[in-house]
């Protein structure tokens, strides 16, 4: 599959399904998202998911960090492209330089805790040249409103640069924010 392909796909419908078991992957089938991320699929039905997917009109993505009974080297790659999956995620740079290479498309999974590793994804990239990133978490206030009604209280962290973020972490029920950025100590 092109990248262009897969631009089209998500142009089309950009929300991408992400399947972790067999009942959200036959729920997936029939919703109207074309792009499918299967988490954790077992070696003994790859074929088979693939199989559906594509006669479903919809492209498969498979997480190989998080795959079940697969190699997580260029072997467990080689394996999957002969497959027939469209495209490969994972975390691990050398995975994703052997997916290219075996004409695979790319999301390289980035888990973004703070400044640090947000820099480090910059390096990566330019290392790996995935054709796609993925950043987690793609909501934060989210995660702030869930635990802030609890007996603990919620500090903020990570990636917190500008005065707007601070309020919205706290507005979402954070009970302080942490930052590195000096400007900030001064609101």
């Amino acid at each position: 599959m092109e990248k262009s392909a897969l631009s089209d796909y998500l142009e089309r419908s950009p929300v991408i399904a992400a399947v972790s078991s067999e009942q959200t992957f036959h729920e997936a089938l029939d919703a109207p998202p074309e792009v499918l991320f299967y988490q954790n699929i077992s070696l003994p039905i790859i074929q088979q998911r693939i199989e559906e997917t594509h006669a479903a009109g919809k492209r498969l993505f498979v997480h190989i960090d998080l795959a079940e009974g697969l190699g997580k080297d260029r072997t467990g790659v080689e394996y999957l492209a002969s497959c027939g999956i469209d495209g490969l995620i994972s975390t691990r740079g050398q995975l994703i330089r052997y997916a290219r290479e075996c004409g695979l498309l790319t999301v390289q999974r980035f888990f973004l805790l703070d400044t640090q590793s947000l820099s480090g994804v910059t390096g990566m990239v330019a290392n790996t040249a995935p054709d796609y990133i993925e950043l987690i978490p793609g909501v934060i206030g989210k995660a702030i409103e869930r635990f802030a009604g609890g007996r603990i209280p919620v500090i903020a962290g990570g990636l917190i640069e500008t005065k707007a973020e601070v309020t919205e972490a706290l507005r979402c029920g954070a009970a302080a924010v942490s930052t590195s950025r000096r400007d900030l100590w001064y609101l």
